[in-house]
């Protein structure tokens, strides 16, 4: 009986186990949008519902306890209530999600496909396209709920609010990210604060490297959609000179190269140079016909865009992002994102 026998049979089960797993927890969620629904009804029927509605709480919890056990709280309650408070009314495209069809829906259409913790982080983000992208996010790139918490703490949807051209803005509440074009591949900033290395004290290039191939999964998730690693220090030699790429990757969903050069410090014109000169090796010597150009991404702790704008064709497929090491002010960056959402409605009004 071979490894590979064994192997097979052992994934079947594994399988099975996840998915009768999340058929669970998807009832779950159902279940518990009807009791938020039911116990809203039943305090709409009370005369002083804010005294009804606490004394049905009350007396739902020690009931539920009694016949089910943990989990039926006051608290938990509260947030079964909440639940369909927000969700009722809410509707994301459900189309974008095929595999799940075949799912329940509630009497308004609405379909839930995430666990219940992860609706419980859900419904605490106020802004409602925030909210949606999140969630669509979440389902389209299987997130757990710490990697939710983390992409939702390092402010994903502000950072590609800011990086993204102003016709695509609200299609990250409906459609979430997608990308069709390099641009749409590029952050900025990049945040590595799951690097766990200090701002302060200096550190070198191949320390910086060598920390993000030890993390390279959540790199990869930074990275976003469709990247593959292919290699590190990748060599090359043109005219008997050889040169090295300190990062290169793969991305399926535009079918090229992207190639990562890492600097400390403030990016300069001679790093802009260099990379274009990777660049167009890739795309001379390695990418073969059906694939598209080659991205560049100078990933910087400092940048000047008018040096980038300067050194750069406007049709370069070469990008300067800055990177983190800690996770940024959402407050910062949310009074950012209307500073820019002002300046362009500005900018259409005259």
């Amino acid at each position: 009986m071979s490894d590979k026998f064994l192997k097979s049979i052992a994934d079947v089960l594994e399988n099975a186990r996840k998915n009768a797993k999340t058929a669970v927890n998807l009832t779950m969620v159902y279940a518990y949008f009807e009791i938020g629904r039911m116990i809203i009804e039943e305090e709409q029927n009370g005369k002083n519902r804010a005294a009804y509605g606490k004394q049905i709480l009350q007396e739902l919890s020690a009931y539920l306890t009694a016949q089910f056990g943990k989990g039926f709280s006051v608290d938990n309650l509260k947030l079964m209530r909440r639940f369909y408070v927000v969700y009722a009314n809410d509707q994301i495209g459900e189309t974008l999600f095929p595999q799940f069809e075949n799912l329940p829906a509630t009497k308004t259409g609405r379909q839930f496909c995430l666990s219940w913790s992860h609706y419980l982080k859900l419904m605490r983000i106020e802004n409602t396209d925030e909210r949606h992208f999140y969630e669509i996010e979440s389902i389209k790139n299987d997130w757990s709920l710490s990697e939710l918490k983390r992409q939702f703490n390092s402010a994903l949807y502000e950072r590609l609010l800011l990086s993204t051209e102003k016709d695509k803005v609200y299609d990250l509440a409906l459609k979430g990210q997608v990308v069709e074009k390099p641009l749409d591949l590029v952050k900025d900033p990049y945040i590595l604060e799951f690097l766990g290395m200090q701002e302060l004290p200096k550190y070198s290039e191949s320390e910086l490297e060598n920390r993000i191939i030890d993390h390279l999964q959540q790199f990869l998730l930074e990275l976003g959609k469709g990247f593959t690693f292919v290699g590190r220090q990748v060599r090359f030699t043109f005219d008997e000179d050889h040169f090295r790429v300190d990062l290169v990757f793969y991305n399926r969903l535009l079918h090229c190269f992207v190639l990562f050069d890492l600097k400390i410090g403030k990016l300069t014109h001679q790093d802009l140079g260099q990379m274009q000169m990777y660049v167009n090796y890739y795309d001379r010597f390695e990418r073969v016909d059906g694939e598209s150009p080659t991205i560049g991404i100078l990933l910087c702790s400092e940048k000047n865009d008018a040096v980038v704008e300067l050194t750069l064709p406007k049709d370069a497929n070469i990008y300067a992002s800055e990177y983190q090491l800690y996770l940024p002010d959402k407050k910062e960056l949310q009074k950012k994102l209307k500073e820019w959402i002002a300046e362009e409605t500005r900018g259409e009004e005259s």
